[in-house]
Order: structure tokens, then sequence, then C-alpha cells
């Protein structure tokens, strides 16, 4: 089968040199792609209806390739769901062999969305990805070969999923910050435990000589051979005498990890890389040994593909670099030290190289599932005993782990979104990564401050006398020389103070009397208060811290807030400590009561 730039498919029994004719027997299908990132080949020999599965391949080669619309394999890996998909049908196929494209049914595809949608819990995209993959091998492999869809069919993958639905689009969160900085801890501790026990392995090994001349019986001649040779396997032979096995407790896995990472190890690294770069997790594992770049005055840049930005895959970030692990240039070199000896064993190109399995890989070209180490991960180090911002455990996720340093980065800006949008439109900046949840009570507490700011601008400050008739305010409101005087005989007194003009409030029409609550005078500009409307004052203040008892928090502040600060920040911090010191005496003494309504003098309800 041929295809474009990129696509080859090889099938048992083909011949290569001439386009393959249709023939009654067809043998088992293997393709191969060629990725951006590699090679692969994708083996379907074990299917038992070959007529399908030669049909899928076919579409699945031009979707795949340096030059389509899927150009690197881990983007690929969804293949897998095609190929579950065949499985299924064969399954329920009387014929299995002679299983073909036209023989499918709209009935398949939803049997096919019930089966993952069973599988997978509530919330998880996982199916609706599947299905989204599926559909578009079906529409191609349709495209391929014009009239031999179904009609039903046809009108089936006209759409992606009736049951799992398009998964939402809430943003991750981020962790909490204690919860960050306690994963960002253990991780770089763990790093410089690795990095501790394979300088260790090196010293080992130095000390030692070949095992096939000195024996295998001494730990650093074994440390020797792996150091040249590469990891041991359990299939390695052993000596007459029981040789390297019985060197070093623990076996092969022991022996390989003094040397060479291993599958574990690379979840902290990971994770300190995200916790102090803030890229994305499938950058960190794509990134290359040649990554680091322009070193100057302590900075270095970290070049890394984006594969999700068409047309501006190849990017950078500016780091700290240094000695320290809290520098991710340092980091990243040390993460190049120790895995300099696997690279040299297997010529690759890729930063992350370990020994699985007994074999010398880079790390996350065959999409190698790292999430399997995390639970054991976050036990080790007692993180999963922390608590999430819903109070449940916490779980590792990388891409929360981008989110909170992200965070920080937007709490470090003030909120102020030109100043966070790097890399990022200020749509997609504020979108997913200011309006999460995590910042929450920061957004709630920033309203209330406006809130606040924009009443003090438009609410002045208390007017407040002396005894003397002198400002205490400060403020700069007019202050007629009567109306000073009438303040302080009484002759204008309301309930908690001298108003200069009953009849002319700003909550009423000019010439109506002031209709509004007694407290309303502390928000009033006609309001002035002198030493003695301070008694009553300081009674209706200790009403209010009373009731505190009584409502929530939101609904106290909501009552009596204003009110309760215009009387602390306005009122009696304009008066000496002496006085209001009297003018509490008086107050719990009763001689305001008689000013107040009754329902300030019964204490709480």
């Amino acid at each position: 089968m041929s295809g474009r730039r990129g696509r080859r498919a090889v099938f048992a029994g083909d011949d290569q040199a001439a386009e393959p004719e249709i023939v009654a027997k067809l043998g088992p299908v293997v393709f191969t792609v060629g990725f951006r990132d590699g090679e692969r080949t994708i083996d379907w020999s074990a299917l038992p209806c070959p007529k399908l599965a030669r049909a899928l391949a076919q579409a699945l080669t031009e979707m795949g390739g340096q030059d389509a619309t899927i150009r690197y394999w881990p983007s690929f890996l969804s293949a897998g769901f095609a190929r579950d998909f065949v499985q299924m049908v064969a399954a329920g196929a009387a014929d299995p062999r002679g299983l073909a494209l036209g023989d499918l049914a709209a009935g398949h595809v939803d049997a096919f969305e019930d089966k993952l949608t069973a599988r997978y819990p509530a919330g998880v995209h996982t199916p609706y990805v599947a299905m989204g993959f599926l559909v578009r091998t079906l529409r191609r492999a349709g495209e391929n070969a014009p009239g031999q869809l179904a009609p039903d069919l046809a009108a089936r993958i006209a759409f992606t999923s009736g049951r799992t639905g398009k998964p939402g689009s809430t943003p991750l969160d981020a962790y909490p910050r204690p919860v960050f900085e306690a994963i960002t801890a253990a991780a770089l501790s763990d790093v410089q435990a690795i990095a501790r026990r394979i300088t260790k392995g090196e010293e080992l090994a130095g000390r030692g000589q070949d095992p096939e001349l000195a024996g295998w019986r001494d730990p650093a001649n074994i440390a020797w051979h792996v150091a040249r040779h590469g990891p041991l396997t359990s299939e390695h032979p052993r000596t007459p005498s029981g040789g390297w096995a019985s060197a070093v407790p623990g076996g092969v896995r022991e022996i390989n990890r003094v040397l060479y990472l291993m599958p574990g190890d690379l979840v902290p690294f990971l994770v300190a890389v995200s916790c102090l770069t803030g890229m994305e997790p499938e950058c960190v594992k794509g990134l290359r040994a040649d990554c680091l770049a322009s070193p100057a005055r302590g900075f270095v840049s970290i070049r890394y593909l984006k594969r999700r930005a068409r047309g501006h895959e190849d990017q950078s970030v500016r780091v700290s670099d240094g000695g320290s692990l809290r520098h991710p240039g340092g980091l990243i070199r040390l993460a190049l030290r120790l895995t300099q000896r696997g690279r040299d064993h297997i010529g690759g190109a890729a930063l992350w190289v370990d020994a699985g399995e007994g074999t010398l890989r880079e790390s996350f070209v065959t999409g190698q599932r790292v999430w399997r180490h995390f639970g054991p991960w976050m036990s080790r180090h007692r993180l999963d005993q922390l608590t999430d911002h819903d109070g449940t455990a916490v779980r590792l996720h990388l891409g929360r782990l981008r989110k909170s340093w992200k965070s920080a980065q937007y709490l470090r800006a003030g909120g102020i979104i030109a100043d966070f949008a790097q890399g990022h439109t200020a749509e997609v900046a504020a979108g997913h990564y200011a309006d999460i949840g995590a910042h929450r009570d920061v957004h709630e507490q920033a309203v209330e401050d406006g809130l606040r700011q924009a009443m003090a601008v438009a609410l002045p400050p208390p007017v407040v006398v002396g005894d003397d008739g002198a400002r205490l305010d400060g403020g700069d409101q007019d202050l007629l020389p009567a109306e000073a005087e009438a303040a302080l005989r009484g002759s204008s007194d309301v309930f908690l103070a001298s108003c200069r003009d009953f009849h002319d409030t700003p909550f009423a029409a000019k010439g109506k009397p002031c209709p509004v609550a007694m407290w309303g005078c502390l928000e009033c500009p006609n309001a002035v208060f002198t030493t003695r409307h301070l008694p009553q004052v300081l009674a209706f203040l200790s009403f209010t811290e009373a009731q505190r008892e009584e409502y929530p928090a939101a609904e106290w502040d909501l009552r009596y807030g204003t009110a309760h600060r215009r009387i602390t920040a306005g009122i009696r911090d304009r008066f000496a400590p002496a006085q209001v010191a009297t003018a509490q005496v008086i107050a719990e003494g009763g001689g305001a009561r008689l000013l107040l309504p009754p329902q300030f003098t019964r204490g709480p309800r």
C-alpha cells in the first residue's frame, strides 16, 4: 500500500515493487509511519480480520506522519483504540476473516462507545478522545472507498459522540501553596539522593576490574561491567558459583540503579523541572540533550518542543542557572550528567534515558506510563496525607504543577494580565491561568477592596468636632461656625450625632425629613460627632459586636460592616484615649441608653 511522504504500509505477502492487488486471501497487517520524532511500526498481524484491518491501516497511515495532521508519535497512540474497535467487531462476527469495511454499521460504533463509557469513570476524557480518533479514522477509510460505507454508519460518523459528551472546559486548579511547596521540596530531595547514588556507583565502578578476569563476586567489578556494557538483565549468564546474583542484594535492579536512572526516578525529575520552570508536562518529557542554550550572566535558555503550538512548535524559556538545584539550569545540567552514560550506550539524543526492564531506552519516546509511579512516590513522602482545596487527599497531576507555578507568577504580578501573559494571549492567560479556584479568595478580596475604595471616594469621612469646636477629622467638608455650635450645644441632635439639616438630607428630597435608619448618620455628610455623642456611638458599636454571634460573617458585614468601620476608624480614633475611656464608662453605666431605641439596649437576641 502506497502513501504520501513519511508514511508507508507493509503487508505480509505484498509485492513492494508494485501496487498490491486485491486478492481473496490477505496476509497479516503491519504498517510503518514516519513521524517527526522517529519512525514507528504498528503490528496488527494478530487481528483476525485482515480486510477490515487493512482498510483502517490505510486510513491511519494517511492521518499520521511528518506532513499529516498527527505529526508526532505520542499523539498517535490513540490508534490503539482503533485496534480495540476492530477486535470488538471481529469478536461478534461469524466469519471474521471475511469482515470488510462495508460490513460495519452504526451499531458497532455505538456499542464501542458504550464499552468505553463503562470502562472509564464519569468525568474522564478518554472515551471522548477515543471516539474522536475512531470517527476520524472511519471517515478517512470511507473517503478511500467511496460508496462502501453503510448509510447508517455514514450518518453516525458525522458526529463524534452521542453518549460521552464533550468534556467540560473547566481549567485545572493550582495546588494549595503549602502543598505545592511540599511537592517541590520532596522532588528536589529525591533528585539529590539519586545524584548521590549514581556518583557513588561511579566511584565503585572506578575501583573495579573486568569481572571475566577478576571475578563476579566483587560488587566493584560488577559495576565496572555495567558501566562499560550497559545494564544487566535477569537472563544475563551467571557463573557456576553464583557470581553477580549473590554479590549484590536486590538482584538486577539494584545492580543497574547504581549507575542509571530507573523508571521511578523519572517522577522526581519531572516534578522538579515542572515546579521550577512551569513548563508543560509533555514539553518536559520531550526535552533533548542539547536543550540548554545561550548561557549568560547567571541565566540560560531551555529550548523545547511544544507540539500543540502549530507553526510555533520550537519554543524556549529563560531560567536562572547555577550550582543549586533551585536553579532550573542547574537541575537540567545535573540530569544531563546523570543520563549521559545511557545516551552514550544507545546513541540517543533525548535528555531522559532510563534502564527499565534491564534495557536502556529513551524514556518517553515509546509512551512510557510514568504515572504508574505517581502513587508510590506520593505515599513514600506522605504527600498523599495532605489535603486539597476541597478537603480530599492530594493526588499528583503534572498539569496542576504548571498551574501552581503560573499561579505564583500571577500573584507576583499583582493580577495584572499584561505583566502575567507571557507566551499566551491575554484571553488564554485570564481564562486558563488567572480564573481558577486557587485565586477565588484573592479575587473576592480584590473586589471587596475595590468597593471599599470606591465607597471611600464617594463617602467622605465622618465630621468630628472637639469640645472647642475645632475639627478633629481633617476632612475638607465645610462646617459653618453655627453648625459646630449647634452640635456642641445639642440643639440638632439625632440618635447618634448632630444633624446639620434634618430636612436637607442626601437620602430624600429637600424639605422632607431624613428617612434612613439611625445608623445611617454614620454614612451621612450632614452628621457631626462630638464627645457628647461618643457614649451612644460606643454603645452602638458594642451592639454591632454582639451581633457577630447572631449572623454569619458575610451577613454581619453586609448589615453592620460599614458602620463598624466608620466608628472604629473614622470616629473613635479621632478622640483622645482618655475621652474614649470616659465615654465607654458612661455607655456601660447606662447613660447612653436613653438616646438609643430599646432593641440596642437588650443585647443579642
